[in-house]
Formats: C-alpha cells, structure tokens, sequence
C-alpha cells in the first residue's frame, strides 16, 4: 500500500471517530457547537494520523491508539481556537474563526472544553503506558503554551534572532508532531528509546512544517493556502523569511524595511516592498534550504530506530510530503 492510501485510510477512521464526538447529548448544545464546528472545519488530521501509524509500526493496532488520538487532535483545535483568538484572526480554513462566529466569551469557554475533552480522551489508554502517556500530553500541553507565549512575546520586540525563532516554532508545532508519534509508538508497544526517536523525529519535521508555513504564506498561492497570502508581512511577524531578510539586508535594504513599518505605509506597500527586499536577498530559497536541513535531520533520527521497511518507508514519505506540499 502506498503511503497516500495509508494515510487516507487511517484519515478516514479518524474522521469517522471524531465525528461521533459531535453527538454529545447536553441540556446546553450551544456550548458544544463550535466543538462540532471545528470537527467539521476538517483539516489533515497529521496529528491523530500520525499517533496512529506509529502504533501500527511497533505492532500495534490502530484501536490501540485512537482515543489518544483523538485527543490530540481535540487539544490541537483546543490551542488553534485560542490562537485565533489572541491573533485577532477573522478566518481559519477559509471560514470564520470561533470567536468571530459566536464572540470571545464562547470562544474561551469553548476552548476550555475542548481541553477538558482531550484529557478525557487521552485517558483511554492500556493500564500500561497511561502513566507515560500522561507524562508526554502534560509536558508537550506546557510546551505548546509556552511556544505561543515566546509567539506573541516576540510581536513587541525589534529583533528575534534564529535561535530564539526556532525554539518557539519548536515548542509551538513541533512537539505536539513529537508527542503524537511518541504517545502512538508507546501505545504499539514501543520501547523508550525507540519512542524517544519517533519524539526527536516529529520534533524536527515539525520545525520544518511550520518554516514551511511561513514560506507559503509569503509564496504559497491564496487558493491552496486558504488565507491571504502576505499576512505575516503586513503583521510584521518575527517569520524565519523576516529573520534572515533582517540578519542579511543592507543599510539600503534594512532602511527600506524599517520605513515599510514605520511610515504608515499601506498593506499592499508592505507587502510589495517586503517581496522586493526578499528577491533582492533570495530569501525563498535560504528557507527552503532551511526546511531541507531539518528534514535531513529528522531522517537520521528516524533510521535510528527499528521498524520494517514498509513503516519507514511511509514515516519518510510523511516528511516528504510536509516539506513538498503547497498548502
């Protein structure tokens, strides 16, 4: 089987599963609207998809691993609700934010509810690994807001070197990659060494998945991304692209930039003027080498660990398809 058939299949149960999340019998169903909205949102699902094939790859079998799939899955949309709602975001996937749809009280609450659900979900684990499982959802849950906490930190300040970016977009995407593989491994009966790898594994990819976001949300196209391409310029968020462009301008180059964010200039200014200093510095192929070298990394852990050639074949064709893909 291919791993594009793989992944669709494993997609499938995991979309069938979540929707089942959606018929929770309430006296209070408008809180659990914006729960059955962001099912219905859809998305990749890498997260569950991923708990699950690495389950299946020491062994094990997908039901082993669904529930804290699922629970990752709920605490990702949990964390992207209340993003939105810190980025002041007007839509995601297209369609209007949970905040903007029913306000921000219901969008806390909701948020908060989800949370709670993923806990509950997380829960449904062999006896055996539940400890270590908890450990991993816990640690990963602190991280993830501490990633969004260096996020929105770096808004108020000039610089950001790469170093400091890089710890954030670890924080806050790559180690929910990480603990969705390492949770998954452990469920199949993976020992600790060969889930730590899967963990460094999904930690690395996911580094590489969101520079690839920053890249597509400068270069991608508005159709396949499904937001406005040049957000991050106009926002003048801390991106690697801005990162390198700042660390490589010339006095002419970095003048131009400061004047773009200091003299009212508008957002089609921005953005054209931005993408000029871009081309001039060939920031979209200094990423895409970036992306490239996390992903090499990310390889090296994975052939560290003792799988079948077909469960590594697909993990490789996993982090190919994250640093290929144009959405």
């Amino acid at each position: 089987m291919s791993f594009q058939n793989k992944y669709e299949v494993l997609k499938s149960y995991v979309d069938e599963e979540l929707n089942k999340l959606k018929h929770i019998h309430s006296d209070n169903p408008k809180l659990y609207e914006p729960l059955s909205y962001m099912i219905e949102l859809g998305g990749k699902r890498l997260r569950p998809v991923l708990t699950l094939l690495s389950c299946e790859a020491f062994g094990g079998r997908a039901e082993h691993a669904i529930h804290p799939a699922l629970g990752l899955e709920v605490f990702h949309n949990f964390s992207l609700i209340h993003d939105d709602i810190m980025d002041n975001a007007p839509t995601r996937r297209g369609k209007p934010t949970v905040h903007e749809k029913w306000g921000v009280n219901m969008g806390i609450l909701s948020g908060d509810l989800l949370l709670i659900k993923s806990y509950e979900l997380i829960s449904v684990v062999h006896p055996a690994v539940l400890a270590k499982v908890f450990k991993i959802f816990n640690q990963t849950a602190i991280m993830v807001c501490e990633g969004q906490q260096k996020d929105m930190d770096f808004e108020k300040r000039e610089l950001v070197d790469e170093e400091e970016y890089l710890r954030m977009i670890l924080l806050k995407t790559g180690v929910l990659l990480g603990a969705a593989l390492q949770i998954g491994a452990l469920a199949g009966g993976a020992s600790d060494a060969d889930a730590k790898s899967m963990y460094e594994f999904g930690c690395e990819i996911g580094v590489a998945f969101q520079i690839k976001d920053d890249w597509l949300d400068t270069f991608g196209e508005e159709e396949k991304v499904g937001k406005r391409i040049g957000g991050d310029i106009v926002e003048g968020k801390k991106t690697m692209l801005m990162i390198k462009a700042k660390e490589l301008a010339n006095e002419l180059q970095s003048q131009k930039i400061y004047k773009l964010y200091s003299n009212g200039a508008t957002e089609e200014q921005r953005i054209t003027g931005v993408l000029e200093v871009y081309d001039e510095l060939k920031i979209r192929d200094i990423c895409k080498a970036e992306i490239y070298k996390h992903y090499q990394v990310a390889l090296l852990k994975l052939d560290s660990v003792s799988m079948t050639p077909e469960f590594k074949s697909y993990f490789r064709s996993f982090a190919e398809y994250l640093i290929e893909r144009d959405f």
